[in-house]
Formats: structure tokens, C-alpha cells, sequence
């Protein structure tokens, strides 16, 4: 079964989360305070956290960064209207999507079964027996998901790998954000949703430019993306 770890300090939203996922068959396990979700993230196996950024104990961003740095568990933030920086931060952080208050049970239902369709992708649903997408240094290996920089592995997230997978196999091509929205986000596109320009933003500090100064990943305004072949 699924398991889902919340922490949240409204006790209120919490329940209704909590009798949500139970109905759709998943496992929820609740916390209101940093400190103890944190312990609670470190004891137990979760399969997706669910993070407010306002908390008592460890301020929830801070608590994405901690988790960050040893586990790779698909994160949705959950954050208040107002909190506009704290969603680009939290995204910078690694948070695979992020969800603003108030949001429609369903939506969160549907966001939860993206990411998990993203994090828990399996071997099979790639074509076998391919070479590996190589451009410029980089190298992916469907069979692991595993992004490699000049031979050495990359600490990207699975939402950072689609990213990088969904432009380097249309490498030379212009990717649209509508198309990036459907394929890799899994929604509808909405030109307020900044999510797209910070994981891009993200994916090519940490991929750099090539060995001619120019950008792997360019933005072609009011198009797209692409990811620059020879």
C-alpha cells in the first residue's frame, strides 16, 4: 500500500487529506510539527511527502532541504496564496510540484498519482534495446534514470530527469510549454504556472553550458525550449 507522509500544521485540512486517501486506498501518516516530521520522514519508508511550508519546529522549506540532501521521495508543497517566493523556492528545493490552499480534494488526488506516475516509472515503459540519449556530455540511461555528466552520475530529481529526457529526445527541436505541461507535469498548460521556468531554471544550472559558452537548454520566447545540438 502507498504510503503517504503529511505534515501540516492544520489539523483540519489534515483530516480531510487523510479521509481522501484513505478512500482512494492509500496509507496516510500525520504530523504538525516540523521536528516530529522530520523524525517521523527518518523512522519510518513513505512513498510521497506532503509539506506545508509554514510550520512549527523546522520551517517546511528548510525541512525540504534536509530531506533533500539524502532522499529523492516525490515532494508536493502546500502553501498559502500569498506565498509566492516560498513556491519558487520550494521548487528550487527539489519539491516535484507544489499545490496552493485552498485547492479541490480531487485536484490534490490528481496531482499525488502524477508524481508518483512519474517517480515510479517502470523499466518497460521505455523502448528496449535503444542506444542511450547522448548529446554534448550528457548521457541518459533509461533502464536506471540516471542522468551522467561527462561519465559521472547527476543529483537531479526523477520530475528534473523527464525534464532533460523529454528535451534531449527532440534534441534540436523546439518543445513547447504546453507540450512540457501534458507530458512531464501531467496537466493542463496555464501561463501563471511558473513551475516550468524553475525546473528549467534548475536542470541547467546543474547540466552548465557547453564547451562553446552557449546554453544546452535554450529559451525561444513565446515557443519553448531546446535542447542545442550541433
Amino acid at each position: 500500500m502507498t504510503k503517504i507522509l503529511i505534515i501540516d500544521k492544520d489539523t483540519e485540512l489534515c483530516e480531510r487529506i487523510t479521509t481522501l486517501l484513505e478512500e482512494e486506498h492509500f496509507e496516510c501518516q500525520v504530523e504538525h510539527d516540523g521536528i516530529e516530521g522530520q523524525k517521523r520522514f527518518l523512522e519510518d519508508e513513505f512513498d510521497l511527502i506532503l509539506l506545508a511550508v509554514l510550520l512549527p519546529g523546522i520551517r517546511g522549506l528548510d525541512l525540504l532541504k534536509n530531506i533533500r540532501k539524502t532522499s529523492d521521495i516525490p515532494i508536493i508543497i502546500i502553501t498559502a496564496r500569498i506565498d509566492e517566493v516560498d513556491r519558487v523556492v520550494g521548487l528550487e528545493l527539489g519539491a516535484d510540484d507544489y499545490l496552493v490552499k485552498p485547492f479541490f480534494m480531487k485536484e490534490l488526488l490528481a496531482r499525488i498519482n502524477a508524481v508518483l506516475r512519474r517517480y515510479r516509472r517502470e523499466t518497460h515503459s521505455f523502448h528496449a534495446g535503444i542506444n542511450l540519449t547522448e548529446f554534448e556530455g550528457i548521457r541518459l540511461d533509461p533502464s536506471s534514470r540516471t542522468a551522467y555528466l561527462h561519465s559521472e552520475p547527476m543529483q537531479i530529481t526523477s520530475i528534473e530527469y523527464d525534464f532533460l529526457e523529454s528535451l534531449m529526445s527532440r534534441a534540436g527541436i523546439i518543445v513547447s510549454r504546453e507540450t512540457i505541461s501534458q507530458k512531464v507535469l501531467r496537466r493542463t498548460f496555464s501561463p501563471l504556472d511558473r513551475s516550468i521556468d524553475v525546473h528549467i531554471s534548475k536542470l541547467r544550472k546543474k547540466i552548465g553550458n557547453r564547451a562553446d559558452g552557449r546554453p544546452r537548454i535554450k529559451t525561444v520566447r513565446g515557443s519553448g525550449y531546446v535542447f542545442v545540438t550541433d
